[in-house]
């Protein structure tokens, strides 16, 4: 039940990763996370979003999310493999269980 998000474009800008997608998933002013445990405490869907990134790398630092973008920060950089990660929890974030 629910709708996979498409992952329009990735991209790397030293260590961000920004992900752009087919969903609005925050209004324009955006929302912030600087860890977990913030991320935790929050209701709105960027927060439970948030909270499902740094649950999936312990390496991310720093969350955004506006509109229909994902900003995550990673200091120790970014492998293809924690591109991948992040990219299937955004896509996923919409998905209740898997056919």
């Amino acid at each position: 039940m629910g709708q996979t998000i498409e992952i329009l474009k990735t991209a790397t800008i030293d260590h961000v990763l920004v992900v752009d997608t087919d969903r609005s998933l925050a209004g324009q002013d955006g929302e912030s996370y600087n860890g977990a445990e913030a991320a935790g405490r929050g209701t709105t869907f960027p927060a439970g979003l948030a909270t499902r990134l740094f649950d999936a790398d312990d390496g991310i630092d720093r969350v955004f999310v506006m509109s229909n973008t994902v900003a995550v920060r990673r200091p120790r950089g970014w492998s293809e493999d924690a591109v991948d990660a992040i990219t299937s929890v955004v896509a996923d974030f919409f998905r209740f269980y898997r056919e």
